[in-house]
């Protein structure tokens, strides 16, 4: 019997998508590129499993991942797709990239990715990150304008956006999209494997962290045992079932990984299970940090942004 991936509704205007989303980064940047034909294959597949949000961004390639789904989207009814692209990031410096959220490269960003994926619209339309040199009243409020989504990193091992962002979401009714919900593929296999460059990077595939973060793993890895399923569709699980306003978009560049990540919406999680999972990675006894030092300035945490000037 083929799995049917349930549809959730995130925000307060009705945008319906599949529980379940795809994060088309990976085809073609970070973590190892595969050809146009693969990659279109990948989302044609995806799509034909019940997938129907797709996430890129102008910045992944850069530009060329858009082009990319672009394409893919030739072979599906685009009625049906729920395309999600971010904009942002106007440069990169020594520091790391230049964000700009001014209103005047909102739309010129807005009209690149429309061409690239050669669309008539786009659906869901992010920052990627917050530009904290333009005052955020230059945007308008929730109130007037209610915000969609927030798209963050939230797995088992990342945690912190329990504290205030997803209450605050929920408080205002505006929907959640975790990113690396499989910890960068750290629940999928690569606490295992070999450690790639760009993982490299990021301070718990590090080292010593890496090794303390894998005695965590195996922790997951026996009780996914108990639970009948991956290590990767737990972790997986686990995300897909903190709510109905939450809607992950793990990403990959192999069908058979993809088919293992739609499988874990037959994993069936009660409150104690959740519970249960969630005390064997202890926040804690994490090693590392999510993102390397010269990245954090970046984060949500460091969004302030100057007063408006009065005129």
């Amino acid at each position: 019997m083929a799995i049917q991936i349930p549809r959730v509704k995130l925000g307060s205007q009705g945008f319906e998508v599949s529980k379940l989303g795809f994060g088309c980064m990976g085809l073609s940047d970070h973590y190892g590129s595969v050809s146009d034909e693969v990659g279109i294959a990948i989302i044609k597949h995806a799509f034909e499993r019940g997938i129907t949000h797709f996430d890129t961004a102008d910045y992944y390639g850069p530009k060329t991942n858009e082009i990319l789904v672009g394409k893919a989207l030739k072979h599906l009814p685009r009625e049906k797709v729920q395309l999600a692209t971010k904009f942002g990031i106007e440069s990169m410096g020594e520091g790391g990239p230049v964000i700009n959220g001014t209103p005047e490269f909102v739309r010129s960003s807005l009209e690149a990715s429309l061409q690239r994926l050669d669309v008539d619209y786009i659906d869901l339309y992010y920052i990627i990150r917050v530009d904290t040199n333009t005052p955020i009243e230059d945007t308008e409020a929730h109130a007037v304008h209610p915000l969609t989504a927030v798209q963050i990193e939230w797995s088992l091992w990342t945690r912190d956006v329990e504290e205030e962002i997803i209450p605050l979401c929920r408080e205002l009714g505006i929907g959640i999209v975790p990113y690396s919900p499989l910890g960068r593929g750290f629940f999928a296999g690569k606490a295992k494997g070999d450690i790639s460059s760009f993982l490299g990077l990021f301070p718990r595939f590090q080292g010593e962290n890496l090794e303390k973060n894998r005695i965590l793993y195996s922790k997951v890895e026996k009780l996914a045992e108990k639970y009948g399923c991956t290590p990767a569709q737990l972790a997986l699980s686990w995300v897909l079932h903190q709510g109905d306003d939450v809607a992950p978009i793990p990403g990959t560049t192999k069908i058979k990984n993809l088919d293992s990540n739609i499988e874990s919406v037959k994993v069936k999680l009660t409150k104690e299970d959740l519970k249960e999972i969630s005390d064997v990675i202890p926040i804690h006894e994490v090693a590392g940090g999510s993102y390397p030092d010269a990245l954090k300035k970046f984060s949500w945490k460091y969004g302030n942004t100057p007063p408006k000037k009065s005129a």
